[in-house]
């Protein structure tokens, strides 16, 4: 306790250096490993000590006020950075003669360092306040600090269900807060940066369930809801359970955060796995460790939270008739339950019963809750498929061949059941990936991707993907692409490979589950193949007919690129929310309709350059015909390079020579837009060549905040260059006006590109955190020398590496610009200004150059 002194100011210094101090010992004693729920009650300990004592100072004696904790300060938990919620009670009269005692209260805790924010209210007042349900959660869980028993009695009186909300009433609003709360997170907490006090399964969640009981039975804790039968030991022992790893992470990231902080931020990730005495392995490191238990804890809160609710809903609403669907289930208040107590612990086969009809039902709510729980402890006894004889394992695929498949598997994966059945989904449910390029478990990653697989099934076409609803119905056998989807990411965080490891357990499974092998075969290719699409589509040249024959050669035959194409698309876009664009699409339908084309002509019968060229260049014609545009279009496939009907589609030319017609000869051409939808523009560039013209054109969209997708660079006739750009907005809320865009980019090559220079930008956040090692390699091939950088993405970087290329008066002929979350691996081919390859006194130059831009912040 702070030493005893006359004057506010000195007061207050010492009690802030004696808070200071509990602080740093509390700190210490976490660190130690002592439990960080007997740390808060600790905590609130010392502050009632100084909030009791800041009152007494202050208020007179006799004066007819009381002081109360409330909220998570009335509940006894107080974190490191947590609030301090006050409320005084008086009447209004005494209110105001008070004033400048609450006044003088109030800064005095503000100055002892305990940003206290008091309500001041009289009983009546209250009881209005309480009739906002948020408000009302706050004074359920009132605490006395400086009250009679008359008073506290009064504040119950003030807030009683038959003054405000009945708890039935109170049920409601909750259900619904909760569900709005959940909607704000995605309704999930599988994300990169979760919030551990009120995302879904988080402390929120927990205490929601605490003022339920509070309202509803008047116990304070939810260890009496066992004795009540609302709740059973083993639910009560896993909350408990729980709470604690939740407290401890909660504890320790306001320690490291040194705020008020709720979200376990990158920034804050690596530190708080540190201080909570996570390691790195082989297999792991420590960070995703520490998020894995946080991902696992969250699932057991949310599942018994359903439960919990539903039984609540129940004590009110009574349990109404059972209606029998058959002799092993009935439906009870529109939810699924079994008929007998016990029957899914006779039987492995009975589980995937409780699926199936469940899956036949589309209006039932969910389990009931009682068979939710008979659920949760059989799941221990669930055998992997490996162990079980045939008949059960028939079962299982019998599921993937019913109604709602994907709705089964999530199903089975929230509940826990999946990963029995298959141990390699245990190892990675919950599994992070420390980079950006997964903002979703491993789990939910792999729950989004067969999401994506149902979407396209349902025969809707969706505008993001411009033929997946055309594609699925090929499909030969559709349970398989939902195998390969539940498997392609099953290895990770083993070591090695994923795509092999996954593999060798999609092999596995599919031969227990007594597939064909012709069956078995496809989804093991599919999964060790599963990249291979996305690589190809975004990494190479796909209007080059050698890459899509070589790609044709591994896919081999239509039904595989089918299944391969579906399974990419849902892949990524099933990633990240704002990984998935109209120019993937289009690159992948473009790469599918390639490929399945030279798979009719025949492997042995490749498209010759020649032969490409001119197919596209009749195609163009045959576009402009038809739209009246054919005047003078011969005259300006003249100015056209040749590489530009090879590598360009026929409508891509036909826009150009548009273009091209309504432009001066005498200036800069430029064209642009939307070709497929509104998520990214194509720029079209024709003018005389000059040194730095790469570079003004990339720095010139930088600066109107487009970023590069894709650069085709091609030299034309008499000295000119014919650039192609795919860009997207850096802001995606922002879209931007393609005639604006034109108008400024002419502007821009119409005067000195060497006044151009890269916009200055600050680093976001988020990428401060995933440092990437830069990597270069030069290779010599036809044409120039190859540049191949992987680094760190940010924005400006494609400006930047422009503005050195540009400094070392090289030429830049190709560009392939690829992003993956953090991790940019970019291709360029360059020349020197006479069109030679670089020499090795050039390579080394640049490299140096390179590096010290790549390292640096943006400029």
């Amino acid at each position: 306790m702070p030493p005893a002194v006359d004057l506010d100011p000195a007061w207050a210094a010492a009690a802030r250096a004696w808070l200071v101090q509990s602080d740093a010992r509390f700190a210490r004693r976490f660190d130690a490993g002592e439990p960080a729920d007997k740390l808060v009650a600790l905590r609130t300990r010392a502050v009632d000590t100084l909030v009791r004592d800041a009152w007494q100072r202050c208020m007179p004696e006799g004066d007819a006020l009381a002081l109360f904790a409330v909220g998570g300060y009335g509940r006894g938990e107080l974190f490191p950075q947590s609030d301090i919620d006050l409320l005084v009670l008086a009447e209004p009269e005494v209110q105001r003669n008070a004033q400048p005692a609450l006044a003088r209260f109030v800064a005095l805790l503000w100055d002892a360092g305990l940003q206290a924010s008091p309500a001041v209210r009289s009983a009546g007042e209250c009881t209005e306040a309480a009739a906002d349900q948020t408000v009302l959660t706050a004074l359920i869980e009132a605490r006395p600090l400086v009250a009679w028993e008359e008073e506290a009695a009064a504040l119950r009186a003030a807030i009683a269900p038959d003054r405000a909300w009945s708890p039935r009433a109170f049920l409601e609003a909750k259900v619904v807060e909760q569900r709005q709360r959940h909607a704000r997170f995605g309704d999930t907490s599988d994300n990169l940066e979760p919030n551990i006090k009120d995302g879904p399964g988080g402390l929120r969640d927990l205490h929601m369930l605490g003022w339920l009981a509070l309202r509803s039975f008047g116990v304070r804790d939810l260890e009496a809801l066992v004795g009540l039968g609302h709740l059973g030991p083993d639910e009560a022992i896993a909350l408990e359970r729980e709470r604690r790893a939740l407290c401890r992470l909660r504890y320790g990231l306001h320690l490291v955060a040194g705020r008020r902080e709720e979200r376990l931020r990158f920034d804050y990730q690596k530190l708080l796995a540190t201080r909570l005495g996570y390691v790195d392995d082989g297999d792991s490191l420590a960070v995703e460790k520490m998020m894995q238990g946080f991902y696992r804890s969250a699932a057991i809160v949310r599942r018994i939270n359903d439960r919990l609710l539903q039984r609540f809903e129940e004590h009110f609403d009574g349990t109404a008739l059972a209606e029998q669907i058959d002799a092993d289930f009935e439906r009870r208040r529109g939810y699924l339950a079994t008929r007998t107590p016990g029957w899914l612990l006779r039987d492995p086969a009975n589980v995937f019963a409780l699926f199936a009809t469940w899956a036949a039902d589309s209006e039932l709510h969910g389990l009931h809750s009682q068979t939710a729980r008979e659920l949760a402890q059989a799941l221990p006894g669930i055998p992997a498929y490996i162990d079980v004889a045939s008949p059960v394992r028939a079962r299982f695929m019998a599921l993937l061949r019913g109604p709602q498949p994907v709705k089964v598997l999530e199903r089975m994966a929230r509940l826990g059941v999946l990963g029995r059945w298959i141990p390699a989904f245990a190892q990675v449910s919950g599994r992070m990936q420390f980079d950006l390029f997964h903002v979703y478990t491993v789990d939910q990653h792999t729950l989004a991707v067969l999401k994506n697989l149902a979407a396209f099934a349902s025969g809707q076409g969706d505008p993001r993907f411009s033929i997946a609803h055309r594609v699925w119905p090929s499909l030969r056998k559709p349970e398989l692409l939902l195998l390969a989807g539940l498997f392609h990411d099953i290895g990770k965080g083993r070591g090695g490979d994923h795509s092999e490891l996954g593999a060798v357990d999609a092999r596995e499974f599919c031969e227990a589950h007594a597939l064909s092998e012709a069956d078995t075969a496809l989804i093991e290719w599919l999964v060790r193949k599963h990249l291979l699409m996305s690589v190809t589509a975004q990494k190479q040249d796909i209007t080059d007919p050698e890459v899509i024959h070589r790609f044709a050669g591994e896919v081999a035959d239509r039904q595989r690129l089918d299944y391969l194409y579906l399974l990419t698309c849902a892949d990524i876009a099933g990633t990240s929310p704002k990984l998935w664009n109209d120019w993937k699409d289009r690159l992948l339908a473009d790469l599918h309709t390639a490929t399945r084309l030279a798979l009719r002509r025949g492997l042995e019968h490749p498209v010759a350059a020649e032969q490409r060229i001119d197919e596209n260049r009749a195609a163009a014609r045959a576009l402009l015909s038809a739209s009246g545009d054919d005047a003078s279009m011969e005259d300006v496939f003249a100015r056209m390079p040749r590489d530009n009907f090879l590598r360009s589609r026929p409508d891509q030319i036909a826009w150009q020579v548009r273009v091209m017609r309504a432009a001066p000869r005498d200036r800069p051409v430029v064209g642009v837009r939307y070709p497929t939808g509104r998520d990214g523009l194509e720029v079209f560039v024709h003018m005389r060549d000059r040194d730095g013209l790469f570079a003004a054109l990339v720095i010139a969209l930088d600066r109107m905040g487009l970023g590069v997708l894709q650069a085709r660079v091609l030299d034309g006739p008499d000295g000119t260059i014919f650039d192609t750009f795919h860009v997207q907005p850096m802001d995606t809320r922002i879209a931007p006006v393609s005639t604006q865009v034109e108008t400024q980019l002419a502007k821009a090559l119409s005067g000195d590109l060497a006044c151009l220079q890269p916009a200055r930008r600050s680093q976001p956040r988020h990428l401060r955190h995933f440092r990437i090692a830069p990597q270069l390699d030069f290779t010599e091939i036809a044409g120039g020398t190859r540049i191949g950088l992987v680094c760190n993405d940010r924005p400006g970087l494609l400006a930047d590496i422009a503005r050195v290329l540009r400094e070392h008066r090289l030429r830049v002929h190709d560009a392939r610009i690829a992003t993956f979350g953090e991790r940019a691996e970019d291709l360029f081919l360059v020349s020197d200004e006479h069109d030679h390859t670089l020499q090795p006194a050039q390579r080394d130059a640049l490299r140096d150059a390179l590096l010290a831009a790549l390292d640096g912040e943006p400029r």
